[in-house]
């Protein structure tokens, strides 16, 4: 009999203990984030690849590895499907002849956070829980609060004071429990902590339940299911609190366990950050298992200004797994690569999802990635955004009835 979901347990990645997923489960007693893991045999048995062909282009498609057990349960705004784009312009302006784009701004609320909030609403409703809180730079609280307010789960939502407007009126409009704090994300994670610790509330915080990180890891399925169930050489993803590389990690080694894929090599994952906060990077160099907080971090990327990831070792692992590296860029080479993307293929990406594409052009012109390899670079949310990162210079004022002449494009600096 085939099953919706193949959930068997959750597990500790550091000390193996096992826990039950039909009850509320945060963290491991030893304070390791929890993973979720499937019977993938029976996975294996009962479903086939050929038969995603002909449902819907949702992430829940590949419902049989994620948590939630009753169909019924399911939140969703039809979040997935997201496009996977050559860009040939600008692979030759870079020198890669095979640069794809994995477009998670084309998704409900804007984001990748989507993907989590879709999984981790629908198995806290599954679960019975009626309010949530957490900690967020924006992105995430936003998608949370939408969809809790879809399964009638009350959502606290705490952000930095200065994190992107946008987020903040997703959040209000949402009918989310909205509180701003004069600080950084981590601040507002000990506000949040202490409100669990008092209040008994479901902690959303990134990594504290073992949900989220599953909605993100259908990412690593779509790519691969993208590029004909072949995996890319490089895939380039923009870390904070590493959830999306954490999770694209966990599904190659679901779909090499399931057979989907070969058994053997995996894409190289590269965790790319920015200059003024760049812990992870920081730890690889130094070979690392866990980071250091960084302190008096800052960037315009602010989705991944996260000082001190909770699940920093995972990130590791899966850089380390998969010969992979961690890049660290500018504000300047970011920003510059956030116009390239949008004046050379059309793509307004997000300040994070800029920092992919200039890690991908720093690494080819080191010589990590080659000329004719396939790399992947996650842009997490529309650029639209985060209107404050675009600065409009030298624009005319015309008055009515003034007149316009054709310029050539090479007169100007329209592509620089």
């Amino acid at each position: 009999m085939t099953k919706f979901s193949y959930i068997s347990h959750l597990e500790c990645p550091k000390c193996n203990e096992r826990y039950d997923e039909s009850k509320v489960q945060q963290l491991c007693k030893c304070g390791s984030p929890l993973l979720v893991r499937y019977n993938l045999k029976k996975v294996k048995e009962n479903v086939s690849k050929e038969e995603l062909v002909n449902r819907p282009k949702s992430l829940w498609r590949y419902h049989e590895v994620l948590p939630v057990k009753n169909e019924e349960h399911i939140i969703s705004l039809g979040e997935g499907g997201t496009p996977l784009e050559h860009l040939p312009t600008l692979g030759t302006k870079y020198g890669l002849k095979n640069l794809y784009i994995k477009d998670e701004g084309i998704i409900p609320t804007g984001s990748f956070k989507t993907r989590g909030a879709s999984v981790g609403v629908s198995k806290a409703k599954e679960l019975g829980v009626t309010q949530l809180a957490m900690p967020t730079n924006g992105n995430a609280g936003a998608a949370w609060a939408l969809y809790a307010s879809k399964a009638d789960i009350k959502a606290t939502i705490v952000m930095p004071l200065d994190a992107p407007l946008i987020t903040r009126k997703e959040v209000y409009i949402a009918g989310g429990d909205l509180h701003l704090i004069n600080g950084l994300i981590s601040d507002a994670g000990k506000v949040v902590a202490h409100l669990i610790q008092h209040e008994g509330i479901y902690d959303a915080s990134t990594l504290k339940e073992p949900y989220r990180i599953e909605g993100k890891k259908t990412m690593g399925y779509e790519i691969v299911e993208q590029l004909g169930w072949k995996v890319p050489d490089v895939i380039l993803y923009p870390t904070g609190g590493g959830v999306g590389i954490i999770g694209i990690y966990k599904a190659l080694l679901e779909m090499q366990g399931i057979g989907w894929i070969e058994k053997g090599k995996l894409p190289r994952l590269v965790a790319v950050q920015a200059e003024g906060c760049a812990p992870i990077v920081e730890a690889w160099k130094k070979g690392e298992k866990e980071s250091v907080f960084f302190e008096n971090s800052t960037t315009c990327a602010f989705g991944i200004n996260v000082p001190k990831a909770l699940g920093d070792f995972l990130v590791l692992e899966a850089i380390y797994n998969t010969d992979g590296c961690a890049v660290a860029v500018s504000e300047d080479e970011l920003l510059e690569a956030q116009k390239h993307v949008a004046s050379l293929e059309g793509n307004f990406i997000c300040p994070e999802g800029a920092t992919t594409f200039a890690a991908a052009r720093k690494l080819r012109e080191q010589g990590w990635i080659q000329e004719e390899e396939l790399v992947v670079c996650l842009n997490t949310g529309a650029g639209i955004k985060y209107p404050e990162t675009v600065e409009i210079q030298g624009v005319q004022v015309l008055q009515p009835g003034d007149t316009l002449y054709a310029q050539s494009p090479q007169d100007s600096n329209w592509r620089d």
